[in-house]
């Protein structure tokens, strides 16, 4: 658990993937990512699925829901995933909580590796995994995801959404939303057109952000540092320049939740208009749950 003023954070996971390094890195050689981030033999780089429990009184919100188990074993090949690895659904009862118990859940956007455990199977059906939640998700990354093009249509699974609006259980959101105090959805485009960082604070400057694919790692840090798989790479540089320095100077809580080996840091100026992230230390009171 990881006090934030009035929050409580806990750090779930949903297993790791790998990704083509190149791919995550774009324009940077590789000579310079993979001192960063060390690829295997088929040039892949690991990768978290790194989600967030944010606890406020009798609110339990959950921040993305990871990659789902609704796929083949292709899928499972492709993406070198461990059958073994612990799930989502344990991840959140091993950190005390009952699926039941998330009141709130709140989508960055609808990528396969951010809401695959949005909905899971019950017998012929799909049913949402959070039977007492409401999903919050961005209108236009909606509208977008039922019609993708051939660029970003690999990344969108309708059973990851459609269920639940066949439930009646979406809330639907345009530049922000807070579902519960001191939770905010901002829509921070560049990754996609409409994807979301979410805001955290907990009162009195306790202040952090889960920066979804906005900043997915801590190596994606410097501003030029942006993955291929970005639609609009240059408004990706225009929010990290809004944003990073907001981070550092009020020494928020950074979630990067594509990030295996530091998952939670905070930012600190290495020259003017640059930063680098320094690992939150167990010294913090953080428990890493992943």
């Amino acid at each position: 658990m990881m006090p934030l003023g009035d929050l409580e954070l806990t750090l779930v996971g949903d297993g790791e993937f790998r990704l083509d390094g190149g791919a995550m890195f774009g324009v940077v050689p590789r000579a310079l990512w993979q001192l960063e981030k060390p690829p295997d033999a088929e040039n892949r780089i690991r990768m978290a699925t790194n989600c967030l429990l944010v606890r406020r009184g009798s609110e339990l919100l959950l921040v993305d829901t990871g990659i789902g188990d609704k796929h083949g074993r292709r899928f499972e090949d492709i993406y070198a995933m461990d059958p073994a690895a612990e799930r989502l659904p344990d991840a959140i009862r091993r950190a005390g909580y009952a699926l039941g118990d998330v009141t709130h859940v709140l989508l960055s956007h609808l990528h396969f590796d951010h809401c695959g455990w949005n909905t899971r199977r019950d017998g012929e059906r799909l049913v949402p995994t959070f039977p007492r939640a409401r999903y919050w998700l961005n209108r236009g990354e909606v509208e977008h995801a039922r019609a993708p093009n051939e660029r970003d249509r690999a990344s969108y699974f309708p059973e990851n959404w459609e269920p639940l609006f066949a439930a009646g259980v979406v809330e639907l959101f345009e530049e922000e939303a807070e579902p519960i105090p001191g939770v905010r959805a901002q829509k921070a485009p560049g990754h996609n057109a409409d994807m979301c960082i979410v805001l955290l604070d907990g009162g009195e400057g306790a202040k952090g952000v889960f920066w979804a694919d906005l900043v997915p790692t801590t190596a994606h840090v410097p501003n030029p540092w942006i993955m291929g798989y970005d639609l609009y790479p240059l408004t990706t540089l225009e929010n990290k320049k809004r944003w990073l320095p907001r981070a550092a100077e009020g020494a928020w809580l950074c979630i990067f939740e594509h990030d295996a080996e530091t998952p939670v840091a905070r930012l600190a100026a290495s020259r003017p208009g640059r930063f680098q992230a320094v690992p939150v230390e167990i010294a913090e009171s953080v428990s890493v749950t992943s």
